[in-house]
C-alpha cells in the first residue's frame, strides 16, 4: 500500500491526522507530511479511514501488487 496525496487539492484541514496520527502530520506552517509513505498492512484501516474523511478527497491509496 503506498499513500498519495494531491497537493493541489489538500487543504491541511488534519482530519487524516486525527484518523492515522501515525501517517500523517500537518506542521505549523499547516503543511501536510506523510510521515509513512508506505505504511504496514496494520495500518491499513486507519489509513482507509483517513482516505475516506478527507473532505477535499485529496489522498488515495495504491496497492502496489
Amino acid at each position: 500500500m503506498k499513500i498519495v496525496v494531491d497537493y493541489n487539492l489538500c487543504e491541511s484541514n488534519a482530519r487524516c491526522v486525527q484518523a492515522a496520527p501515525k501517517v500523517f502530520h500537518v506542521d505549523d506552517k499547516d503543511q501536510l507530511h506523510v510521515l509513512i509513505e508506505t505504511p504496514d498492512e496494520d495500518l491499513r484501516e486507519a489509513v482507509e479511514t483517513a482516505v475516506a474523511i478527507c473532505p477535499r478527497q485529496a489522498l488515495s491509496i495504491v496497492d502496489e501488487h
